[in-house]
């Protein structure tokens, strides 16, 4: 499976734009976003939103979800969650 980074670097060099385009149009340094397309970070999906939008693309289109983050991070979450639901006296949806 490729990895968000290279989907990204791909799309990005299909539309004939540079790294420095990219880190500027984020806000960010050109090294901050290399390391962006060499996986040396973790894509969040603010970061995913903001790449997306520049590319004119869907995030989907780079990575889904379970590919941005591990699956131990999203039961980490779920547990949290349903732990978060019910010391607030919440009802847990069926659906969870």
């Amino acid at each position: 499976m490729k990895l968000c980074g290279e989907n990204i670097r791909k799309i990005r060099r299909e539309k004939d734009l540079t790294q420095e385009y990219m880190a500027f149009e984020m806000g960010i340094s050109q090294k901050s976003y290399s390391d962006i397309e060499n996986s040396k970070v973790r894509i969040n999906f603010e970061i995913l939103q903001k790449i997306s939008a520049i590319l004119d693309i869907r995030p989907s289109d780079v990575c889904s979800i379970s590919d941005q983050c591990g699956r131990n991070d999203y039961e980490q979450k779920y547990n949290d969650l349903l732990q978060f639901l019910k010391k607030n006296n919440i009802s847990v949806p069926k659906e969870l």
